[in-house]
């Protein structure tokens, strides 16, 4: 099964980092969010990648391309060029790496891919999202029900600081990475080629008419996602994500 990856968007609540590089290749502990997402993806057996770029999408180009030389041992014949990899350390991922357009809208972007999806079941995620979510019982949950679509549904992050009070007393502080109310969209969908139905064109946003218009007639269906999840449209969410790295045990690592 493919993995869609949407990867192309501005990032301008980011600008700090994004007037240079393209949201997916921020980082998070020297590698690109865009690598964590697809580690999430691999460690449970997804491995074959089409990548939706658009804004500055030959930076992710270049460190797909460069990838097994940047993380190999190599061997380099300077007379004549020829590079030898001498392990095979590198992952056996597949990644197509489509331009959907700079300006074009996330429901363009997912149309825009459809040729390269072999008209079936794919997987599809944001390029700015992680999650230590189970993706066999997200398809098993997909497979289930017999719709076109299914979201996971997350709680929201918290924006503040969580705070437990005695009275007047604060007798807790911590900065929570999620709340506990309430649900959002927190993408990682499975959907079925008829989904592609749904979307005019290039200025169709795929989180308005189509997933509203999936929801009435019915396609729509939501796993609940109890675990964690965030998602960096700031740079306060970036600090978050690189401290929960850092730690040494980030929430999203499943893979060793």
């Amino acid at each position: 099964m493919k993995c869609a990856i949407l990867a192309g968007g501005v990032g301008s609540r980011l600008s700090e980092e994004t007037s240079s590089k393209p949201k997916p290749m921020v980082e998070i502990g020297g590698r690109p969010i865009l690598w964590h997402i697809m580690m999430i993806y691999a460690n449970q057996g997804f491995t074959d990648f089409v990548v939706a770029l658009g804004y500055k999408g030959e930076a992710i180009k270049r460190y797909v391309i460069d990838y097994c030389a940047l993380h190999s041992n190599l061997r380099v014949d300077v007379g004549t060029g020829a590079v030898t990899h001498l392990d095979q350390s590198t992952p056996n991922w597949r990644v197509e790496l489509i331009d959907t357009g700079v300006p074009t809208l996330t429901g363009g972007r997912i149309k825009r891919l459809a040729p390269f999806l072999d008209n079936s079941r794919f997987m599809l995620t944001w390029g700015d999202g992680v999650a230590d979510i189970d993706l066999r019982r997200l398809l098993a949950f997909h497979e289930s029900h017999g719709k076109l679509a299914t979201l996971t549904a997350v709680h929201p992050p918290a924006r503040f600081g969580h705070l437990e009070l005695d009275g007047d007393r604060v007798c807790e502080f911590s900065e929570k990475p999620q709340t506990r109310e309430g649900w959002i969209n927190g993408a990682f969908f499975v959907l079925e080629p008829g989904v592609m139905d749904y979307i005019d064109g290039d200025d169709t946003q795929w989180e308005r008419e189509p997933l509203e218009r999936l929801a009435l007639d019915g396609q729509l269906m939501a796993y609940r996602h109890d675990g964690f999840w965030q998602c960096m449209d700031t740079l306060r969410d970036k600090v978050l994500l690189e401290r929960l790295w850092q730690s040494g045990d980030p929430p999203w690592k499943t893979w060793r």
